[in-house]
């Protein structure tokens, strides 16, 4: 591989004009696409194999055009202080706001009077209009949600408190100021880095150009694919991450070259055929995490992985290709004015005598002290790791959201009105199809969840063939408590009973069951993920570094800085430690995505960091040098490459904890201190400590293995050795033979 990718990094850098060219076409075509494309729609959400999926699917059915799991809102009117929402005034006004409402939009199914639906609370002081869609909250237009919106800007007018809650003002937040912010720290970094402006642009211009790409074919795939306008965002938040990481890998890597005197077509060859290599694996085992996401079986989850896999392999590509043609364009300047001067004025003679980098001298202090590097990294992450064991997962209701926000303003006046447990009421659904007295059956259900200890059950209506009833149902306690979703649990025990002596069928969905089943589809399907990835990166890594404990250690050095950073996240989310600091109004579950998406992004870029930093100590060590100083090596020329790839990580995703979301919040701020721990305390610390206990051990493979596997020569040995066997030609095959050999792969 190493072979092939070196002619493929002079083949570029010698038509680095054509090579730009394809690129920018790819980009106009992509962009053009996206522009001419309709306008994309949210995704259709369904979570396959959940009770309270099929519970909806089954009133779709028996119900055609009722919207079962459409969007609701809920206009939540207050009196003033002293008067009631019955009076003649309020009533009025609230009665008007009803009817306007009704002609807001042509996606709305019903609007219900609260005077008639007997939606006052019990003192009189608060009253809601419900209001019901034909199509889920992610298939809402903008101009019903501002048609929604406009109402409550009227009603605001009067002299009640007016707020808005429920789904239908649920929308994916937007992060653009994030991403700004992330890339502008990234540009600092960048030129601290290499101390040039050029080579700081060079990883940011391709990663640009490479999510442009990317996200502009994922619009203009969006409505035939159903991928929906929500699917972009993880990839353009994995594909600028490893956009830049890779191109910061090739231009490092083709700086050093330079500075050890290799002509500048030389340099771009050897930094692609190694480099490269690494950025390759590293890309695979990116893809191998977001592909993985199907394991889920949740489609939306599904599309939003491959379409972010896309991404990444467009990264690589762009890596492997329009990097070294771009540095044909730079030209030394990619060095900065004063690196260039020292290499003028100082001889390679000179050279070794340079003064030890930071990565250098920290390597040799881990070598002099790995047991207590390694003990230290352990325990460490293992004390913050403890309160993972105490994560509960789940998805944040309205009443997550900042008491700012007009949805944290309804929950509570809901709560304080109705009992917190009206925000969440639950739906049963009987299916009395194979009941030989329906109604008897039904009429059991409700008693046996009365049992239960509710605040109240609705009385049943049935559909117009009388097979399938529903049973609205307020629990005590808020949606996302632990209570309420024994409640669900312990409804859905009842139903087994009630079905085995009628034949009745229970099925209990709506919003808050809904998310109770989506938080434990995605318990369920975290170990089977987390044993796909990392056994498919496993033996993508033994491929690699053609050994068995190098892999094992980076599996195992990645489970553990994830834990810890589940911890770190169930301490400031779920216990509320340092919760002010981090802007944390509520504590409660933790959101049930994030910790196997937290894995997904968090595995690729880590394999990023082990891949490059230990790739190097590979190269080293098969070229001669001893173990020990082979980690020296590595940590020589990776070190600081290593660091600025995960600062840059790290700021693009705290960015996103100033958000005002509460779940992009925990996401930014898991991710940022999931890179923190892996990139500096495990692959910076732990890993050379390791491999300085372990010596020559590191890179054992057995025998009987070593002939199975195929040789893919990452670490560039046949590559070095057919440099070396050129007589007369240092600089490697010459330009027609490249072209050839290229022609021929």
């Amino acid at each position: 591989m190493a072979t092939f990718l070196y002619k493929l990094g002079r083949l570029t850098f010698r038509r680095r004009r054509f090579v730009a060219l394809i690129w920018v076409a790819l980009l106009a075509l992509a962009g053009f696409g996206a522009a001419s494309a309709s306008t994309a729609t949210s995704s259709s959400f369904s979570i396959p194999g959940t009770e309270a999926q099929r519970a909806f699917d089954l009133l779709e059915q028996r119900n055609p055009g009722s919207s079962a799991d459409g969007a609701t809102a809920r206009v939540v009117f207050k009196a003033p202080s002293g008067e009631k929402v019955t009076d003649a005034d309020n009533k009025r006004e609230i009665t008007g706001f009803v009817k306007e409402l009704q002609s807001g939009s042509d996606q709305i199914a019903s609007v219900a009077d609260p005077f008639q639906a007997q939606a006052v609370s019990q003192d009189g002081s608060t009253a809601y209009i419900s209001v019901a869609y034909k199509v889920n909250s992610m298939e809402l237009t903008d101009a019903t949600r501002d048609a929604l919106e406009g109402v409550g800007e009227d009603a605001q007018k009067s002299d009640m408190k007016v707020e808005i809650g429920g789904d239908a003002l649920q929308v994916m937040p937007h992060s653009g100021a994030a991403e700004i912010i992330g890339v502008g720290i990234a540009a600092v970094v960048l030129v601290i880095t290499f101390g040039s402006l050029i080579a700081a642009g060079l990883p940011l211009v391709t990663a640009l150009i490479g999510v442009g790409i990317g996200v502009s074919l994922i619009t203009a795939l969006a409505n035939v694919l159903d991928l929906g306008s929500t699917t972009s965002t993880l990839a353009m938040m994995i594909g600028l991450a490893v956009g830049i990481d890779y191109a910061l890998f090739i231009v490092s890597r083709y700086r050093a070259e330079l500075a050890e005197g290799k002509e500048r077509e030389e340099a771009a060859g050897r930094a692609v055929g190694t480099a490269g290599s690494a950025v390759v694996f590293a890309g695979l085992t990116v893809v191998i995490a977001l592909v993985g996401l199907a394991v889920v079986n949740i489609p939306m989850l599904t599309k939003m992985g491959f379409a972010a896999a896309g991404t990444v392999a467009i990264a690589v590509v762009i890596a492997l290709t329009l990097v070294p043609a771009l540095l044909g364009f730079a030209g030394k300047r990619v060095m900065g004015r004063k690196a260039r001067r020292a290499a003028e004025s100082a001889g390679k003679a000179d050279l070794g005598k340079a003064k030890p980098n930071m990565g250098t001298r920290w390597a040799r202090f881990v070598l002099r002290k790995p047991v207590w590097v390694m003990l230290v990294g352990v325990l460490g992450l293992g004390v913050i790791a403890v309160p993972a064991a105490s994560l509960e997962m789940g998805l944040p209701d309205d009443g997550a959201q900042p008491k700012s926000t007009t949805q944290r303003q309804a929950y509570d006046m809901l709560s304080d009105g109705f009992g917190p447990g009206f925000n969440g009421p639950l739906v049963t659904v009987v299916d009395t199809k194979n009941s030989a007295d329906g109604e008897a059956a039904v009429a059991r259900v409700s008693e046996e969840i009365k049992s239960i200890g509710v605040v109240a059950v609705a009385p049943a209506e049935f559909n117009k063939a009388g097979d399938t009833a529903t049973i609205v149902v307020i629990p005590k306690d808020r949606p996302s408590s632990v209570e309420t979703e024994n409640v669900v649990h312990a409804i859905r025990d009842a139903g087994e009973g009630v079905k085995a002596d009628t034949g009745a069928e229970v099925l209990v969905t709506g919003a808050t069951a809904m998310n109770i089943d989506f938080s434990q589809k995605m318990n369920d399907a975290l170990l089977p993920y987390l044993a796909l990835v990392v056994g498919l990166a496993f033996l993508l890594l033994m491929l690699v570094f053609r050994s068995v404990l190098v892999p094992l250690k980076a599996a195992l050095g990645f489970l553990l800085s994830v834990v810890a950073a589940l911890g770190a996240v169930v301490a400031v989310f779920q216990w509320g430690w340092l919760g002010s600091l981090f802007g944390v109004e509520q504590t409660g579950p933790i959101m049930s995505m994030m910790p196997i998406f937290m894995v997904g992004v968090v595995f690729g870029l880590a394999m990023d960091y082990e891949v490059f930093l230990v790739t190097r100590m590979r190269e080293a060590f098969v070229h001669g040098e001893s173990p020990g100083q082979a980690i020296v090596t590595g940590f020589k020329h990776g070190a600081r490459v290593v660091t600025a790839a995960a600062v840059i990580m790290m700021a693009v995703f705290a960015g996103f904890i100033g958000s005002s979301e509460q779940m992009v919040k925990m996401i930014g701020f898991s991710l940022a201190v999931a890179v923190f721990f892996d990139a500096f305390v495990v692959r910076m610390a732990i890993v050379p400590a390791v491999l300085a206990l372990l010596g020559k051990r590191a890179w054992w493979l057995p025998r009987w293995l070593d002939r199975v596997l195929p040789n893919v020569d990452v670490e560039g040995e046949k590559l070095q050795k057919q440099l070396t066997d050129e007589s007369g030609s240092p600089q490697g095959p010459g330009e027609g033979d490249s072209d050839r050999e290229l022609a021929r792969v």
